[in-house]
């Protein structure tokens, strides 16, 4: 398990776009189960939307590479700060299946498909009370901070 601190030594994202709140599983060079607590205090609420509020299918994505790059990071034993970030790369059949609302808990998976030349490939999905939220096949590129 790993909580926010440990969390935040892995990746460089910041409030308001951590979002990863927790790592509950974690199998280096294999898997990651994660997940992020949606509350109505979420900045986006406010214009997505305010009559209705839906956490966005771009954030869901987001949430899911973010949770993909603590599994790369802890898969080669380093961190941002020793001197490399991921970015994205590619997104590939991403695929909505239920709206993500304030209350729920998006747990989020992601495991290893490939690993060349620094370029990552994930296949990701995320889910509240294991009904299928969204999935995604998610590639990262490893580089050097500028």
């Amino acid at each position: 398990m790993m909580e926010i601190q440990e969390i935040r030594e892995y990746l460089p994202h910041r409030y308001p776009f951590l979002l990863v709140d927790r790592v509950t599983e974690l199998v280096e060079g294999e898997s990651i189960v994660a997940y992020k607590n949606i509350t109505i205090n979420e900045q986006v609420f406010n214009g997505h939307f305010p009559q209705m509020p839906i956490f966005p299918g771009v954030m869901i994505v987001e949430a899911m590479a973010q949770a993909a790059g603590i599994l790369g990071f802890k898969t080669q034993g380093k961190t941002p700060a020793d001197g490399s970030i991921y970015l994205f790369a590619g997104v590939e059949k991403a695929r909505f299946k239920r709206q993500v609302v304030p209350g729920d808990r998006l747990t989020l998976e992601a495991k290893i498909v490939s690993v060349k030349r620094g370029i990552w490939k994930f296949e990701c999905q995320a889910s509240v009370d294991g009904v299928l939220a969204a999935s995604a096949t998610i590639m990262c590129a490893d580089r050097p901070l500028a």
